[in-house]
C-alpha cells in the first residue's frame, strides 16, 4: 500500500524540512525595508515641513538645487532619484533581501519558492536590475555631494540664528557619519569591486594594472561587509533626516557651539 508524502517532503509554497525558525529573518527584513525605505519615499515630498536649519540640511535634499515649491511633483529631493535611489534598488544585496522578503521568491534556502519556475532577470521588468552598474556611476557623483554638505555643516553663515563661523554641532558629527557610510556602501558595491580590478587578465604587467590591483583588494576588503554597511547607511540616512527634521521644527534641540 502506498503512504502518504509527508507535507514537509512536498515539493511546494513554504514546504521545507528545516525545523528552525527560518521565517524570522525575512519578517524582519521585510518590516526593517518597510519602515526604512517608507520613510525616506514619504520624506521626499515633506518639502514644507522643514528640512533644514543654518548650517545643517538633511541628505535626503542633497544637492539643494531649488527651493521648496510647495509642490509634491517638483520636491526638491526628487534628485534623488536619478541616482541613489535606482542604485540601492538594484543593489545585489538588496535584491537577495527584498527577493526573500517581499517577493517570497524564495523565503529562505530550502524552503518551497512561492514561483513555480524561475526566469530570472532577463525580462521585463527585473531587466532593469542589469542597469545596477550604470546606477552606480550616477550614485558615485552624489558622494562629494554629501561630504561637501557634511563639511558645510561645521560652519553657520544664517546670522539669524545664532553665531555665525565655524562651529560643531551634533549635527555636524550626524552629518560626516552618514556622508561616511553611504561612501563605504558605495565603494564595497560589487560592480564598483568589478569596475576597479575586472576584466584584466595580468595584475602585475604595468603600473596601471598593479594600482587597480591594489583598488581591487581594498574593494574586495570593503565588500565583504557590504551587508553592514547596506544596513547601518540605511539606517543612518533615516535617523539623520529625522533629526535634522525634528531640530529645524524646534522639536528637539541641537548641541552646538552657534547657540541657536
Amino acid at each position: 500500500m502506498a503512504q502518504a508524502v509527508p507535507a514537509a517532503h512536498r515539493r511546494g509554497f513554504l514546504s521545507t524540512l528545516r525545523i528552525d525558525a527560518w521565517w524570522i529573518e525575512p519578517l524582519l527584513v521585510a518590516a526593517s525595508l518597510g519602515i526604512f525605505f517608507g520613510w525616506l519615499t514619504i520624506s521626499i515630498f515633506l518639502d514644507q515641513w522643514a528640512f533644514e536649519i543654518g548650517p545643517y540640511i538633511s541628505p535626503v535634499y542633497e544637492p539643494k538645487l531649488f527651493e521648496a515649491k510647495g509642490s509634491i511633483f517638483i520636491s526638491p529631493a526628487m534628485v534623488v532619484l536619478l541616482g541613489p535611489v535606482p542604485f540601492r534598488a538594484t543593489c545585489y544585496y538588496y535584491r537577495r533581501a527584498y527577493y526573500r522578503s517581499v517577493f517570497l521568491s524564495p523565503p529562505a534556502c530550502a524552503v518551497g519558492d512561492i514561483g513555480k519556475t524561475y526566469k530570472g532577470e532577463s525580462g521585463m521588468p527585473l531587466i532593469v536590475q542589469n542597469a545596477h552598474r550604470f546606477f552606480m556611476y550616477v550614485a558615485l557623483l552624489f558622494i562629494p555631494i554629501l561630504w561637501y554638505g557634511a563639511i558645510k555643516s561645521f560652519w553657520n553663515s544664517d546670522d539669524t540664528i545664532g553665531d555665525t563661523g565655524i562651529g560643531i554641532g551634533l549635527g555636524s558629527v550626524i552629518l560626516c557619519l552618514n556622508a561616511f557610510l553611504l561612501m563605504m556602501y558605495t565603494f564595497s558595491c560589487h560592480s564598483l569591486r568589478h569596475f576597479v580590478g575586472g576584466g584584466l587578465d595580468c595584475f602585475s604587467c604595468t603600473k596601471w594594472t598593479q594600482a587597480r590591483k591594489r583598488a581591487w583588494d581594498w574593494a574586495t576588503l570593503w565588500n565583504m561587509r557590504h551587508r553592514a554597511w547596506a544596513w547601518s547607511s540605511l539606517v543612518v540616512i533615516v535617523f539623520t533626516d529625522v533629526y535634522i527634521r525634528l531640530v529645524a521644527n524646534d522639536v528637539i534641540s541641537d548641541p552646538n557651539t552657534w547657540g541657536f
